[in-house]
């Protein structure tokens, strides 16, 4: 069976994710096939609204880390090809329909649709602190969620659908059996719309997104190497070993002290 399953329905797409067996996390093969049926997407003359699920009990666990462990490359290889969804050059509506666990670069995907609908039950979690050297602080501002709770995403507390859908992270809330057919309603909505409309209105409302300034990408960038490198793959081989993770923290223990500030980043461009 293919690890990406497709399915028309007159101008709507359905982009099933299929590895259920390991919660659909992102292998090399899945993100190759995804890159392809998204540009497929974007150039098809018929297909005009998207429906982004995955088969099983998750959407998406994100990194498949026993794949990172082979590789020694934390974060997992990217595609050849450019993902227009991933890089954010598709120019139409994609709909998240979260049938269970979005987890770490499963949850990205969610953030990267346009609207959302979850099971009941359904877990999310931010998990970049949890792998990397920064967690993920730029989620719950692109969100546009209060501070602490930004904060708790980023530290990768785990949310439930019913508590994304209070905090307005999520459209609908729905029985797992009514998730597709609750989908494919807001997919015919968007047909009812004039195609240019639907086009220009998607793509307005991406651009005023909140989103990061180029200083804190920087500071963000700086952080993510300021630690103990090995950490990376020690939280993976933990996890794929079902153990404590057993972390160094810092290369030199003083380093804590001396983390990267916007103004040491403006200082080192002078």
């Amino acid at each position: 069976m293919p690890v990406v399953e497709t399915e028309r329905h007159g101008q709507i797409l359905v982009v099933r994710m299929n590895r259920p067996e390991r919660l659909n996390a992102l292998n090399h093969e899945m993100r190759s096939l995804l890159a392809e049926t998204w540009t497929e997407f974007r150039h098809s003359d018929t297909l005009e609204v998207a429906i982004f699920t995955g088969a099983g009990r998750g959407f998406c666990a994100g990194e498949d880390m026993k794949e990172s462990l082979q590789d020694g490359a934390p974060g997992g290889r990217r595609p050849a090809m450019e993902d227009p969804f991933m890089s954010g050059a598709l120019e139409k509506p994609v709909i998240a329909a979260i049938n269970g666990f979005a987890m770490g670069g499963g949850f990205m995907l969610v953030e990267r649709t346009d609207l959302r609908l979850a099971a009941r039950g359904t877990v999310f979690e931010v998990s970049e602190a949890k792998r990397w050297l920064l967690g993920g602080y730029n989620h719950g501002h692109i969100a546009n969620v209060p501070y602490p709770i930004a904060m708790e995403m980023a530290l990768g507390y785990r949310f439930t659908a019913e508590r994304f859908y209070e905090l307005g992270f999520l459209n609908r809330l729905t029985d797992p059996d009514d998730l597709m057919p609750s989908a494919m309603q807001m997919a015919e909505h968007l047909l009812t719309l004039p195609p240019a409309s639907r086009v220009n209105t998607v793509h307005m409302m991406r651009q005023m997104r909140p989103a990061p300034s180029a200083e804190m990408q920087r500071l963000a960038e700086a952080l993510h190497h300021h630690g103990a490198k090995s950490d990376r793959m020690e939280s993976r081989a933990a996890f794929a070993e079902k153990r404590k993770p057993n972390y160094i923290g810092w290369d030199d223990p003083q380093d804590r002290y001396r983390l990267p500030t916007l103004e040491s980043i403006k200082a080192s461009d002078g």
